[in-house]
């Protein structure tokens, strides 16, 4: 097998590895390719590519991170992880914790921790590394990384709620949700929605953006059931579709050009958390990004003329 084959068959472990360390699609495609360099220009052939590549990509994750974290912490408004519509991983052994590891909670969740942390936890709890691999990667000696894993353990433990929904109770339920959102059914959408709800948006100051998080049910199935009726009024679309593993859909606006995400947090039999991704430098990998702001500027202008309208 040649290098490029062999490198092609572990490129969705090396990318599943750096997205859940980075929380970013692009970041994570570009220290793949990064590591496929490294690689293809080693004098010397490593006793496992596999333990090399993921050594290597977990490294460069690891820089990355850190500075990635000093922007994060200048971010304007909420700062999300990028949607992620397939993982390219796939390993039925190990099928439910990489499904819990790549949703939005479980990123928010690694946020929290250092990058040593982070990159160790997805490696062992993740992906099951041995700690023998798990300390070439991240350079550390194997005590130091069961004390890292254990932190880091600790640290996901507290921050995870208490009831999960099975795949079928959260796929119903946000069907629910999203025909109920298609009417504009405001009593509909608070039926179910968690007494005390949370809808958050991340536009980063380059798109149109909720001021704060909206809380409590009622707050949140107002304001969705009254938008998207003057959204669907001048074409906005939107298609559900599992981001991240979880429920949630992509909008669109009238020339089929992406707007934003959303998904869903369903936990025992309600939806607990709505996340908007709507930052257009976080979409480009979904499909060609709307200009957010002119769709705005539509809605806007839409709610003038009925208020005149009703003159």
């Amino acid at each position: 097998m040649t290098r490029t084959e062999e490198f092609q068959e572990l490129r969705p472990l090396l990318f599943s590895i750096a997205y859940r360390i980075l929380g970013s699609v692009g970041e994570a495609e570009d220290a793949v390719q990064e590591t496929w360099l490294r690689y293809e220009t080693a004098s010397a052939e490593p006793r496992s590519v596999k333990a090399y590549l993921s050594a290597t990509v977990t490294r460069l994750s690891i820089d990355v991170l850190r500075s990635a974290r000093v922007r994060r912490e200048q971010y304007v408004g909420a700062w999300l992880p990028e949607p992620l519509l397939d993982d390219p991983y796939e390993d039925p052994e190990r099928a439910a914790e990489l499904a819990d590891s790549v949703s939005m909670a479980a990123l928010l969740l690694l946020e929290r921790l250092s990058p040593l942390e982070r990159a160790v936890f997805v490696l062992r709890e993740v992906f099951d590394f041995g700690f023998p691999e798990v300390a070439s990667a991240v350079g550390r000696t194997e005590a130091a990384c069961r004390q890292l894993a254990s932190r880091a353990r600790r640290h996901m433990a507290a921050g995870r709620p208490r009831f999960e929904a099975h795949r079928e109770e959260r796929e119903e339920l946000a069907s629910r949700f999203f025909d109920a959102l298609r009417e504009g059914d405001v009593d509909g959408l608070r039926g179910l929605l968690a007494a005390d709800a949370s809808m958050v948006g991340d536009g980063g100051g380059k798109a149109p953006q909720l001021a704060r998080a909206v809380t409590g049910a009622s707050n949140v199935a107002r304001l969705l059931g009254s938008v998207f009726p003057r959204m669907a009024d001048i074409a906005v679309t939107f298609e559900p579709h599992e981001l991240n593993g979880q429920p949630g859909a992509i909008f669109h606006d009238r020339a089929g050009k992406v707007l934003h995400t959303l998904t869903l947090d369903v936990l025992d039999g309600r939806i607990h958390m709505i996340r908007l991704v709507i930052n257009p430098d976080k979409l480009g990998h979904v499909g060609p990004v709307a200009d957010a702001w002119a769709t705005h500027r539509e809605l806007q202008a839409k709610r003038v003329d009925e208020v005149a309208e009703g003159l």
